[in-house]
């Protein structure tokens, strides 16, 4: 596949009608084409070139809330005929069907995508890409003792069919730059990182360029030498613009996914029209924000999906459906079927999630706590869905004395729960940032890639795992 003409018409209409002949109440097709070009540098010398293809079709016969799947790691008609004819056998049933006509639509494009693809750039050009940020970060102190870099690109392509005749193309570019810097002062050696990308070719590197990455990796390297134990208790904690936004992802945003919900595992369940949040939060999923890691022009089940607000002034608003959940709460799909590849089925996923801006000043908030937490950078976190509880570990954080940001800490956890410390919001500012690309979801074994943002915001009280009581 190349192109949105690479499966005609009449053989999506003839493998649909061939997935739903034993009586599925709805199927479609979503044709895949991938090609990814990956290069690692460890301590100066590439360690690693790699690069690969895979293409092929995933075929789902839906039966009420039973589904059937199967796909093709080819495009070779007998290969995906026999993948509908087994998708049809999982799940069948007495539905009956009029012939299946296909009609080709056209998706916006939220992708600024410049005239060159990384995953076709020359091996020794993305080498010195890589090489760039390792001077870089060498340079910025005498104190950095190792470089890690890497860079991955993707060209992906996939046009999803269903059964109610709709034919959809996607062209979904990726790339993505990380670095890594070791420093070590006598015997203490300490790391740091700075991670970026989205959907873009070349140009990313004008507005973030491989020396920014290095440097920046050795900022925390160095800034981490100087760390200290971190307390621990119940304070507040300030949370920094920009990545923190994944802590509202992880510890918020998955339980607003339609399945859970359906399934009544969730702790939005039955919440909506209800408060679930202080007012000045404004949660919103946003697939259309241009060139960004989580952006996408359809969803994987062939959706237009549109701006979502989850939640609007504390107020519970909505969920994330596919077809399936939107069916089940009769609704429409609001274009947030997500998949890792043809291989996997779709299920609610989140594209770009964030927190929208208020109107307090950031240096206000930080002014406003007289001891707690200013928590900059993150390395993930674990959460609960069921009950939103969630544990988050920092790599960039700074204690709160006076209303000034003072010691570097070390070892910080973030312990809460999401509904709850979405309701001692107290203050937001007026500096939202979208984190640079760098952040991928996992759930039920599927990766996707995602979008996360926030402005600085106060929660007044939030457990602090550390080693230092006091």
């Amino acid at each position: 596949m190349t192109g949105p003409e690479a499966v005609s018409k009449e053989l999506a209409a003839e493998l649909l009608e061939r997935a739903l002949s034993r009586g599925g109440d709805f199927a479609d097709l979503y044709f895949e084409y991938r090609r990814t070009a990956s290069i690692s540098m460890e301590d100066g010398r590439v360690r690693s070139v790699g690069g690969s293809v895979d293409m092929g079709v995933g075929i789902r016969v839906v039966l009420g809330q039973a589904v059937g799947y199967a796909y093709a790691e080819s495009l070779e008609p007998g290969a995906m005929a026999e993948a509908a004819e087994t998708a049809a056998r999982i799940a069948s049933g007495s539905a009956t069907h009029k012939a299946i006509k296909v009609r080709r639509r056209r998706a916006k494009d939220a992708y600024a995508l410049g005239d060159t693809e990384i995953v076709d750039v020359d091996g020794k050009a993305r080498v010195e890409l890589l090489r760039r940020a390792d001077r870089a970060a060498r340079a910025a102190s005498a104190e950095v003792v190792r470089v890690d870099a890497s860079l991955v690109a993707v060209h992906k392509e996939i046009l999803v069919v269903s059964s109610r005749g709709d034919m959809v193309y996607d062209f979904q570019p990726m790339c993505r730059m990380s670095v890594m810097a070791v420093a070590r002062r006598d015997s203490r050696v300490e790391q740091g990182s700075s991670s970026g990308g989205g959907r873009m070719g070349l140009e990313y590197f004008e507005s973030v360029s491989p020396e920014d990455h290095g440097e920046e990796a050795t900022r925390v390297a160095v800034l981490n030498l100087d760390s200290r134990e971190a307390p621990a208790g119940t304070m507040p904690v300030v949370l920094a613009p920009g990545d923190s936004g994944i802590l509202l992802h992880e510890a918020v945003g998955h339980g607003l996914e339609a399945d859970f919900n359906r399934k009544r595992t969730s702790n939005y369940t039955d919440q909506l029209g209800e408060s679930v949040a202080s007012e000045l939060v404004t949660v919103v999923d946003d697939p259309a924000l241009a060139s960004s890691r989580g952006s996408i022009n359809v969803d994987d089940e062939g959706v237009l999906p549109k701006n979502h607000r989850l939640i609007e002034g504390g107020i519970l608003k909505g969920y994330l459906h596919d077809r399936i959940s939107a069916d089940w709460f009769k609704t429409r799909p609001s274009g947030s079927g997500r998949r890792q590849s043809f291989r996997h089925p779709p299920m609610p996923r989140m594209t770009n999630t964030f927190m929208e801006a208020g109107q307090d000043d950031p240096e206000d908030i930080i002014k406003s706590v007289d001891r707690g937490i200013y928590a900059r950078k993150f390395s993930g976190g674990q959460v609960n869905i069921s009950n939103g509880d969630f544990v988050f570990s920092l790599t960039e954080g700074y204690l709160i004395e006076k209303g000034k940001l003072t010691a570097p800490l070390k070892g910080v956890n973030l312990i809460g729960n999401g509904p709850e410390a979405l309701a001692t919001v107290s203050m937001v500012g007026h500096d939202f940032e979208l984190s640079d690309g760098m952040w991928t979801c996992g759930k039920d074994g599927q990766s996707v890639p995602v979008g996360v943002g926030m402005p600085t915001v106060k929660l007044d009280a939030l457990t602090v795992g550390g080693s230092k009581i006091g």
